[in-house]
């Protein structure tokens, strides 16, 4: 566990990776070392300030320097570059970007009064954004989708379903991932329609495009009938008990008898320890700052759904691993429609 000074200074390697990457200047690493200078006249910045950029970045194991005075990139820094397969930098342009910045700052507020800090620190609340906003909001979603889907296939069995209902699925990351790792099954993307204006990319690249049905709409009100399987991945934790409640009834009225609901989130331990479930607490903090939702532990999942009609059959494993903190603490919940005993 790191010391408490270590942790005071946190900020510190976060701004210094998210403005590397930002500058693209592991992309200009990408084919090989270069000087400072050479770097600083790529990316328009000063060539002593890059100088003392990258330093920093060799005493976090990103970048290295050769005895001829140029840097390298590490293997390590790979996730950071532009377009590569898992990259993080939607992520960071998320979560390391000014609004989230000024957020965090904020924390206070949100511990002092329970109410999310975004409003009053960036002048929105949660979904309230403009094209450009939402825009570096789903990228970042859909980078996360693309970091935990192999993880999710490992622990779903989705060849016992015949069509899968993606609510809230964005540009349909993780159906096309469903959907590619099994050729027979047809898909449902349902989003809002500014969420699914990249899916039409996003399905063709996976080869799925004519296998998949997008509907838009809103999960509160209605969503598509007819599903074997739906998905919810993400989704609960951004609201409170009532909306996150309003939400999964309206999933179990669309649901069959036979039907199963998939909810995918981090799950929260009955009592925290050190660095265990780190993700799924650090998610929670990050909801009390930016959309009044929360994570839940087992039991409040099963609560939840119980009073919406439906029955916790199924909680897997943990999806995440030591490597990637932030994916600890994901599970797959697997719901069935309740019976009228209430069994």
């Amino acid at each position: 566990m790191a010391s408490a000074l270590d942790l005071l200074f946190g900020h510190l390697p976060a701004q210094i990776v998210y403005t590397a990457g930002g500058l693209g200047l592991f992309d200009r690493l990408a084919a090989g070392s270069r000087t400072a200078a050479d770097l600083a006249d790529a990316v328009g910045a000063d060539p002593g300030a890059t100088a003392r950029l990258l330093r920093a970045l060799s005493c976090l194991g990103l970048v290295r320097e050769e005895p001829d005075g140029t840097f390298a990139a590490t293997p390590e820094a790979a996730p950071l570059r532009t377009g590569t397969e898992g990259s993080v930098l939607p992520l960071g342009r998320l979560f390391c970007g000014d609004e989230a910045w000024r957020t965090w700052g904020n924390l206070a507020y949100s511990v002092r009064t329970g109410r999310p800090a975004l409003g009053p620190s960036t002048g929105k609340a949660a979904f309230e954004w403009d094209a450009d906003e939402f825009a570096v909001f789903y990228a970042g979603m859909a980078a996360h989708t693309r970091l935990l889907a192999p993880r999710i296939l490992e622990a779903v069995d989705f060849g016992r379903f015949g069509t899968v209902v993606d609510v809230g699925g964005a540009d349909g990351t993780l159906l096309a991932a469903v959907l590619a790792a099994h050729p027979f099954l047809k898909g449902v993307l349902f989003d809002l329609p500014v969420a699914v204006e990249g899916a039409e990319a996003v399905l063709s690249a996976a080869g799925v495009r004519d296998r998949v049905r997008t509907v838009t709409g809103d999960f509160t009100r209605s969503v598509p009938e007819g599903g074997d399987a739906y998905l919810l991945k993400n989704v609960l934790y951004d609201w409170d008990d009532e909306r996150a409640g309003r939400i999964l009834r309206v999933c179990r009225a669309a649901m069959g008898p036979q039907s199963v609901l998939l909810v995918i989130e981090p799950v929260l331990p009955e009592r925290a320890a050190p660095m265990r479930d780190f993700g799924a607490v650090m998610n929670d903090v990050n909801m009390l700052l930016n959309t009044g939702g929360k994570a839940r532990t087992e039991a409040e999942f099963r609560a939840l759904a119980a009073a919406a009609g439906l029955r916790l059959d199924a909680a897997g494993p943990c999806l995440g691993s030591p490597d990637a903190r932030m994916l600890q603490g994901y599970r797959v919940l697997e719901y069935s429609p309740a019976t009228h005993s209430g069994n």
